[in-house]
């Protein structure tokens, strides 16, 4: 059974949005699949994110309504492939691969006066991450079977954090803590190997993404009057280092896509990826610092981390995408993920998902396409935490019944 008649079909799988609601800060997906398009290929998409994420803080924090803290946000992927050679490619790939959009306000006055996630001024907790990679990839096809590749990837980070409210203070004081972490670059790299038969539109890659390590000079600073927001000031009240530098390691990951032929002009295609959340952790200096001070009357005595995550993410996604007409293309798909561990940090409340996808591909001519898709996401119920509880069964509030729309837009050339 020949199935090249459904290269149009098949590029339909890598609508832009993989990721988009995943666990921890996972966002893009880090897709491979425009490097192993054939020929020279360009595309450039978006992605769309619509969340309502809201709960309801614990009884012993104001028992009060949390509307929506889950910030709308777009981000944009672009790739260029060309095929220099029979044997050699080289590839740009451009996306926003791990980032966090979130603001907590209430709708009950207990709670806006200070005895839950807000601090009595009326400042919300927020943070606003945001990272971006560029990756350069060469590959080598010792035969039209196989495809081993690798490089190297650019990726910058910046980030806001502040912490409002008697849940970041009553014990520990850190509720007017703010961090801006400013724009840091590094580089990390990527090795992987695909296989494909293209008359039975067969294709398997396995991609490994490693760490990208980060050393950044985060401006710290308390609001509150106290001695741990003094020492959060000038953290030499410790006996430390007035200022002190910041790592930031984001996780390594691996990428699982698969695709073959199942019927005339039928594909069907799975995705699953695997990331290191359980070792990833952020202390900014000056909060480090405190922490440690203020650990063990909450019992963390060596202090705790601002973000950090108790399970390792696993998600996957697996549809069919048809050829309806020379012009016409359209997939199915249904997404999973098993989240990053609860309780969560109340800073991404969310436990996971299940989605279900539709897209649709037009192409005008046999060297362009446009695509679009939409997923709705059943988010995870979870029960969020501050830092200062992490790695305890405590928890501060309850996030239920909550949901997500994506949306996405990518245009393709081959040429």
């Amino acid at each position: 059974m020949k199935l090249k008649t459904l290269s149009t079909a098949i590029i339909l799988a890598t609508v832009p949005m993989t990721g988009v609601f995943a666990a921890a800060l996972d966002r893009s997906g880090q897709s491979i699949a425009a490097f192993l398009q054939p020929g020279n290929y360009f595309e450039a998409g978006i992605s769309i994110l619509d969340p309502s994420v809201s709960g309801k803080a614990k009884a012993a924090y104001g028992g009060g309504n949390l509307s929506d803290m889950a910030g709308d946000y777009y981000f944009p992927s672009a790739a260029l492939k060309i095929q220099a050679t029979d044997h050699f490619s080289v590839g740009l790939l451009y996306d926003q691969p791990f980032g966090a959009d979130a603001t907590y306000s209430v709708h009950d006055p207990l709670v806006a006066l200070g005895t839950g996630l807000f601090h009595a001024n009326g400042e919300a907790t927020a943070v606003d991450v945001t990272t971006q990679n560029l990756s350069l990839i060469l590959g080598f096809q010792p035969t039209e079977n196989w495809n081993i590749y690798g490089g190297a990837a650019y990726q910058t980070i910046k980030g806001d954090v502040q912490l409002r409210g008697a849940a970041y203070g009553t014990a520990t004081t850190f509720g007017g803590y703010n961090a801006n972490i400013d724009e840091d670059g590094a580089v990390g790299w990527l090795a992987g190997v695909a296989y494909q038969i293209p008359e039975i539109a067969l294709k398997a890659s396995l991609t490994y993404r490693s760490e990208v390590e980060h050393t950044v000079n985060a401006k710290e600073s308390a609001i509150p009057a106290g001695a741990i927001p003094a020492i959060i000031n000038n953290p030499a009240l410790a006996g430390k280092a007035a200022t002190g530098s910041t790592d930031i390691t984001t996780p390594q990951s691996i990428n699982l896509d698969l695709q073959t032929g199942i019927m005339a002009n039928t594909v069907a295609f799975a995705n699953v990826r695997w990331v290191n959340w359980k070792d990833f952790a952020l202390r900014p200096y000056a909060f480090g610092v405190a922490s440690a001070i203020a650990g063990p009357s909450v019992g963390q005595p060596n202090g705790f981390d601002l973000v950090a995550y108790t399970d390792d993410q696993i998600s996957a996604t697996v549809g069919v995408g048809r050829k309806l007409n020379d012009k016409w293309a359209g997939t199915f798909s249904v997404g999973w993920d098993s989240g990053a561990g609860n309780p969560v940090s109340t800073l991404g409340p969310t436990e996971g998902y299940w989605n279900l996808g539709l897209g649709l591909q037009y192409s005008p001519t046999a060297q362009t396409f446009i695509a679009g898709g939409v997923k709705y996401f059943w988010l995870g119920d979870a029960e969020a935490q501050p830092a200062s509880m992490f790695g305890t069964s405590n928890a501060i509030a309850d996030f239920e019944d909550n949901d997500a729309l994506a949306y996405g837009l990518k245009i393709g050339y081959k040429f």
